[in-house]
């Protein structure tokens, strides 16, 4: 017995991602020995029934030792794959002199930790990467993206502990004391990513990582993200990506309209997300990121073709949020209507020429981040109520709302 398990923890120890020793043995002896291993809580068995991939231990087991007993008395040489792992109690029985001192994420693995189980960060973690134009920096609703640019990656002068991949980062939050009518109840707002991720990383960018982790209590993973990771299709969406559709639909009713794009791009900016700390400077970039993609996003040939006025009553040009604005005028809409429209966009170019024409301090708030999910959600409703007008041009009729719009899952944050 004691030589099986020297080859399930030789075999852990010895992979370079912590597999389990793969096992299709079939003599009764061989199965009674890991019975027995099972049974004293030393090896832990993996199977398709615990993860399509058993060579990962992906978290500790879910199944009783029952049930891990029966996976290995059913092997036959039709069985599924079977793999099997000891357990840290059999780990810290049989230490090793190779304890990773300087990679505190390997070393978690090496005492049995699972490949996808989660470590938790402060939001801060990611800084160092959207900073540094070395690293491509990715922003989607719930999660990030770390590479090092290929070029590089490839300079050999490049430090190697820096050529780092990491394409499984998520969110995670703790909304128990949020409310979301009081802006100053906690929006706890974490990064998440798992041991097997973090343990490829080098020693340096592990210890950097550590020292910002924080307990996971209270914490859950962004359920759209972890659904993502677990192979399913997403079922909705998150709000960056629902104001990115909107710009999208305008453009195509505005263009079957008039044969041009209301405005000009579309593309999301790789950094354009949720702001990495609650401070002035964070909230002014991304109040000026936001700026970019409305009111200087808008299109003048469009607004030219619409027959948008070019000049107010005085003869003074208008700018293009105005020109919008008189348009809709011009089309009927009422009052209250257009002014609902118009105010988030009006709110977000003023906010934005505060910090234009001010030297301001970097002042915390955590009020930010209420207000970015509370900006963010009254500017998408200002954009559908456009694109519902705009949807009502005999032109447009042919148009359709995705069925994902109408009757997917709309996430605030």
């Amino acid at each position: 017995m004691e030589a099986a398990l020297k080859r399930v923890l030789d075999q852990y120890r010895t992979s370079q991602d912590f597999n389990g020793l793969h096992f299709r043995d079939v003599s009764t002896v061989a199965k009674e020995e890991v019975v027995a291993l099972v049974a004293q809580g030393l090896v832990q068995v993996v199977s398709e029934e615990d993860y399509p991939n058993p060579h990962i231990r992906p978290w500790p087991s879910r199944r009783s030792v029952a049930q891990q007993i029966e996976s290995v008395r059913q092997i036959d040489e039709d069985s599924l794959d079977v793999c099997l792992y000891p357990t840290p109690l059999a780990l810290s029985r049989h230490r090793t002199r190779k304890t990773y001192p300087n990679e505190p994420y390997r070393a978690a693995m090496a005492k049995g930790r699972g490949t996808l189980e989660l470590a938790y960060f402060s939001f801060e973690v990611l800084e160092q990467y959207r900073n540094d134009p070395r690293f491509q920096f990715k922003f989607s609703d719930f999660g990030a993206e770390v590479v090092i640019a290929d070029e590089h990656y490839l300079d050999a002068d490049e430090p190697e502990h820096d050529k780092i991949v990491m394409s499984h980062i998520g969110f995670a939050y703790d909304l128990s004391d949020y409310s979301r009518d009081d802006p100053e109840s906690p929006i706890i707002r974490r990064v998440c990513a798992f041991y097997g991720d973090l343990a490829k990383l080098s020693d340096i960018h592990q210890q950097r990582w550590k020292t910002y982790e924080v307990a996971e209590t209270g914490l859950s993973p962004h359920p759209m993200w972890w659904a993502q990771q677990m192979g399913h299709w997403p079922d909705g969406l998150g709000p960056f990506e629902r104001f990115f559709f909107e710009l999208e639909a305008l453009n195509e009713l505005n263009a079957s309209i008039c044969g041009e794009p209301l405005f000009r791009s579309t593309d999301r900016p790789d950094d354009f997300g949720w702001i990495l700390r609650a401070s002035q400077r964070e909230w002014d970039q991304f109040i000026h990121q936001l700026d970019k993609l409305l009111s200087e996003n808008l299109n003048s040939k469009a607004l030219n073709a619409l027959g948008a006025p070019r000049e107010n009553v005085d003869g003074q040009p208008l700018g293009s949020l105005n020109r919008l604005a008189e348009l809709l005028k011009q089309r009927k809409v009422p009052t209250d209507a257009m002014m609902a429209v118009m105010k988030p966009l009006r709110s977000i170019r003023q906010a934005r020429q505060g910090p234009a024409h001010a030297i301001r301090a970097n002042l915390s708030d955590k009020t930010y981040i209420h207000k970015q999910v509370a900006l963010l959600e009254d500017v998408t409703s200002s954009l559908d109520s456009l694109r519902r007008f705009w949807h009502s041009h005999p032109g447009a009729q042919n148009w359709q709302e995705p069925d994902y719009i109408r009757d997917g899952q709309m996430y605030r944050m």
